[in-house]
């Protein structure tokens, strides 16, 4: 009887490095294509925000039930799932005729995203038992997660530019399809005693988080004191609360409430939220700045953006030494008073600016990106409870993508919902766009607070940040 020969170990690598540089590409990239979309398919700006939030949002929902999924099924299993996915979705996106369905193929290639995100570190642990050899394969693949963050603008640009929004979404095919032939040669690993889906934790806190960002984006459209506004408002709380009833109860619950009595894993979290939910939410509104009041094309605006992330590459290398020689709070710290201070300088841009003017304010916050995103990384294992580090890196991914989600709403509540930036709207933008850039300084600045007042300090003969240093120098360049 023919047997399919085990992967050899670089197999599985390149498998995972190209399916998450796909991810990572699709999200960099579909920032520069978003007035393009909001154009062809005459959508307001709250539309076009479901855009990135129905994406992350649905990531950050199922990223832990789809590791429990894994677990129990199969991790090549899922993680094929999920490219296939992921892979259709794509096409979805890519022929839709309108908003609305751009939007929910967002949201289900979320749902293949997180399969892939929740499955990735644990196949290259199984093909690489020995950890200094695994150390070096996950050295490749934060290199290559950091690589495909810093040249999506710049991609997303010059394909909008060239063939259109839609093609963003097409190069998905071909990468997935690779991928999805490479994986059957990956091999398959299980949890022997894995934990049970927590369906109802999953349907409470998906069904909270909807409906929150749904009542801030909605918000400006309909009326803050409206009805339809109040009820969802009310009804996130309700779903809120409730979930977390659930989850302090059931035995195997999806998000144990247990790991938040450590106060430096739960600032932690807070951190990957702060930066998540200012840097990372603003740069929606940055592209549309930069190709609506300054009318930079689409390529040209991703070129805008590629000073910010080499630097922040660049940084991120250098403060992965670091971790052994300055106190980790200290590094997380100053790293988000610079995102704080950058945030702020986006205060001096005006309806008559060039898009230089933004530069400043994008190499300060990028600067303090670099210093926070290595150390971060790191410190999710190095703090995880023994036999849960699987756990704690998807209720990080959580925790990242859930900021994200939220700021992009919280932003976007800001700016008047037909202000997309065009020439009829510019100072209605630019009016908008400062009082998004006041509360994603105020954002950030809480994160630092927060985080000097719960990350214990580390020491440099401590073996927690030993280890902490080992991965971030994996993972030098993960955002």
């Amino acid at each position: 009887m023919f047997r399919r020969s085990p992967a050899r170990p670089g197999t599985t690598l390149a498998v995972v490095c190209i399916a998450t540089a796909m991810l990572m590409l699709d999200i960099a990239v579909i920032n520069s294509a978003l007035p393009r979309v909001a154009l062809d398919l005459h959508a307001s700006l709250s539309g076009v925000t479901w855009i990135i939030d129905a994406y992350t949002l649905a990531l950050a929902a199922t990223v832990l039930t789809t590791g429990s999924l894994a677990d129990r099924f199969g991790r090549r299993r899922t993680f094929l799932v999920g490219l296939g996915i992921f892979t259709v979705s794509s096409i979805v996106c890519a022929l839709s005729a309108n908003i609305a369905t751009l939007d929910a193929s967002r949201a289900i290639q979320g749902i293949g995203g997180a399969a892939m995100f929740s499955t990735s570190l644990a196949l290259l642990a199984t093909a690489y038992p020995d950890w200094t050899q695994r150390a070096k394969a996950l050295a490749i693949y934060g290199a290559t997660i950091g690589a495909s963050f810093a040249v999506g603008p710049l991609v997303g640009g010059a394909m909008t530019s060239w063939f259109g929004w839609r093609s963003v979404f097409w190069l998905n095919v071909p990468i997935g399809i690779v991928c999805i032939l490479g994986a059957l040669r990956v091999t398959e690993s299980r949890d022997p005693h894995p934990r049970r889906p927590d369906w109802i934790g999953q349907a409470l806190s998906a069904g909270s988080l909807f409906l929150v960002i749904l009542a801030l984006l909605r918000g400006n459209e309909v009326g803050w004191g409206a009805t339809s506004t109040v009820v969802e408002f009310i009804g996130a709380g309700v779903l809120g609360l409730a979930f977390l009833a659930v989850e302090s109860r059931i035995a195997e619950p999806m998000l144990p409430l247990t790991l938040f009595r450590d106060r430096t894993f739960t600032g932690i979290q807070l951190t990957a939220m702060g930066i998540s939910a200012s840097l990372f939410a603003i740069f929606v509104y940055m592209t549309f700045y930069f190709q609506g009041v300054t009318h930079l094309s689409p390529i040209e605006a991703g070129a805008a953006y590629i000073p910010g992330t080499m630097l922040s590459f660049v940084v991120a290398g250098a403060s992965a030494s670091l971790v052994t020689r300055i106190d980790s709070r200290i590094l997380l710290t100053v790293g988000l008073v610079f995102v704080a201070a950058g945030m702020g300088l986006g205060l001096l841009v005006t309806a008559d600016s060039s898009w230089t003017a933004l530069l400043p304010s994008e190499l300060v916050a990028m600067f303090g990106c670099g210093i926070v995103n290595p150390v971060l990384s790191g410190m999710v294992l190095s703090t995880a409870p023994k036999g849960q580090e699987g756990l704690a890196v998807g209720v990080h991914d959580t925790a990242r993508h859930t900021g994200i989600a939220l700021g992009v709403a919280v932003l976007g509540a800001l700016i008047p919902s037909q202000a997309l930036a065009t020439s009829h709207s510019e100072a209605a933008f630019v009016h908008g766009f400062h009082n998004a850039v006041w509360v994603a300084t105020a954002i950030a600045a809480l994160g630092a607070l927060a985080t000097w007042l719960l990350v214990r300090p580390t020491r440099q003969s401590d073996p927690d940040a030993e280890l902490a240093q080992l991965v971030t120098e994996a993972e030098l360049a993960t955002v």
